[in-house]
């Protein structure tokens, strides 16, 4: 086991605008598997650019012992870089086939140093990964999204780092790339800290870390563990509220009985000293050390009261607040068996390569058809759902559209323009919604307050998507068909829940592409693609995956 450890003292980060992100956080990371949890917006992506030294903090010190590994969310998927390139292993390259060809320059052997195996090295972590068929040639822009994740992620263990930091290392992955990549970290020795919302990576997990206003609190065990510990919390947090409440009802009650007491008790003495006949100065002197004695006992009772609203309030700040997006997709009028969309012979190339085997492909989508797409990266399945929306013209066949909104949500959530704010955004997508209205749609959104002027390149991943939903999903008029490219990608547990049962309820129809078998299984998928070979071939249910709704 590796001696590898991170440790973060009393840090604090701040935005340019003074913006607080941090304030005065502190932990250690040491050998083992880790994984950190929070709600969307809540630091996780800033903390890991911090520890990998890409922010500096305004406050406080970052340690890492030994060589670090990071594998960012957020990854290039153009470019004409060669997957050697990205690996960090082609002037090495280079100089070994320039010697093999007889060109013994000096400068060569310095570039090799000790690599002279490094060529197989690098295959050898491609192929570990599932990139066996991916040529070193290759260009980046010819990956599909989860192939380039996990060309990422053979580039960082090719350096063998002792810490690693990873950050949502499954979006885009297919069942089988997660299998390799699951496999990958069950055989990790070091210093792993690892973001992520998928349930099955962070059931892998050693420990859990979660991260909750400039505080990290650590969970031994997996992250069902680490639920189970959450919901015992809430429950005594719940029951010493109710307890709180009790106690501060309790308390008011008493110190209204003792001021009636106390206001029977003078009014007798007065009529008692009245009827007595004593001297006007004694029945003073009584009178004031009775109201004097009820001044008393009323600051008691008020103190009491204080006291036991303190309580309630220390009760009430252990009970985690729960951000949960409300979405409720707009009404969509589609009659069963209505054809939104039909293509026959659909075929696109790349260089001189065909994406699809034979005379292409052929895809109709009829009335509020739920169709799950599946397939292995680098199949073709972003490529076929853009030529579904008409962002990409087939070469081959034809294709014909309803007429009705098609909704496409890319899963490189380049929609929206970076520069202005989400509340912007959205009005360009909705510009006849009134403007309360749209703020209205933003906060069921967690865009509240100052979040929705905030520039879209400032968001996180999480926050990003949930902006590109709600213009996605809210433009004008409501779409008949939605087209959802790993939709789950950077949301949180809990937003992915919201967004399963606005899918369950939705009325049109709906065409996603997703690794995650929980999710398809909770929208009620009835009919099932995979794309596989060139080939887009109908389906059942995978084994395990069934209707929960």
């Amino acid at each position: 086991m590796s001696d590898a450890f991170i440790v973060c003292s009393r840090l604090s980060f701040s935005w340019p605008d003074d913006t607080p992100v941090f304030d005065g956080l502190s932990f250690t990371v040491g050998a083992g598997r880790t994984g950190l949890v929070a709600p969307n917006g809540a630091g996780k992506t800033t903390l890991l650019k911090l520890i990998a030294g890409e922010h500096q903090p305004t406050g406080g010190s970052v340690t890492v012992d030994g060589v670090l590994g990071y594998l960012p969310q957020s990854l290039p998927l153009a470019g004409d870089l060669t997957v050697a390139e990205v690996m960090g292993v082609a002037p090495v390259i280079e100089a070994l086939h320039a010697i093999e060809s007889g060109d013994a320059d000096e400068e060569h052997f310095t570039t090799i140093g000790n690599d002279w195996d490094v060529e197989e090295r690098t295959r050898a972590q491609l192929d570990r990964l599932g990139l066996d068929d991916v040529a070193l040639t290759r260009p980046l822009h010819t990956l599909s999204g989860g192939q380039v994740v996990s060309l990422g992620l053979a580039a960082q263990l090719l350096r063998r780092p002792d810490v690693l930091l990873l950050d949502e290392p499954t979006n885009n992955l297919d069942l089988d790339a997660r299998r390799k990549l699951h496999a990958v970290l069950e055989d990790w020795t070091g210093c792993l800290l690892l973001v992520s919302h998928d349930r099955a990576l962070l059931d892998r997990m050693d420990r859990i870390l979660e991260l909750d206003r400039s505080e990290v609190r650590s969970y031994g065990g997996n992250y069902t563990a680490y639920e189970e510990a959450v919901s015992a919390e809430r429950e005594v947090a719940e029951k010493n509220i109710r307890h709180a409440e009790q106690e501060v009802k309790r308390e008011k009650r008493e110190m209204q009985q003792a001021r009636e007491r106390a206001e029977r008790r003078a009014g007798n003495a007065a009529r008692n000293l009245k009827s007595a006949g004593l001297p006007k100065i004694f029945a003073g002197t009584m009178k004031r050390g009775a109201q004097e004695s009820a001044g008393r006992a009323n600051e008691t009772h008020a103190a009491r009261v204080s006291d036991a609203k303190a309580r309630l309030d220390e009760a009430g700040r252990a009970l985690r607040e729960e951000q949960r997006i409300t979405l409720e997709l707009p009404g969509t009028n589609l009659p069963a068996g209505r054809t939104v969309f039909h293509g026959e012979g659909m075929q696109v190339r790349y260089t001189d390569r065909a994406l699809f085997a034979g005379d292409g492909v052929d895809l109709t989508i009829r009335g509020p058809e739920r169709i799950a797409l599946t397939g292995p990266n680098g199949a073709g399945k972003s490529t076929l759902l853009r030529m579904v929306n008409g962002d990409v013209p087939p070469e081959g066949g034809r294709t014909r559209r309803a007429d009705g909104r098609i909704a496409y949500l890319s899963q490189r959530l380049d929609l929206l323009d970076l520069d202005r704010t989400v509340a912007e955004n959205l009005a360009t997508f909705a510009p006849a919604m009134p403007e309360a209205q749209r703020m209205n749609l933003l906060a069921r959104f967690l865009f509240r307050g100052a979040r929705a002027h905030l520039p879209v390149g400032a968001l996180s991943g999480g926050e990003r998507l949930r902006a590109t939903l709600a213009c996605v999903l809210f433009a004008e008029p409501a779409p008949q068909l939605l087209l959802l490219d790993e939709p789950t990608n950077n949301l949180d547990l809990v937003s992915v829940g919201q967004l399963e049962s606005a899918l369950d309820a939705y009325e049109g129809a709906f065409v996603v592409i997703s690794h995650d078998e929980r999710f398809l299984a909770a929208i009620g998928v009835d009919r099932w693609l995979r794309l596989a070979d060139g080939r887009l071939r109908e389906t059942g249910a995978p084994a395990g995956v069934t209707s929960e709704s």
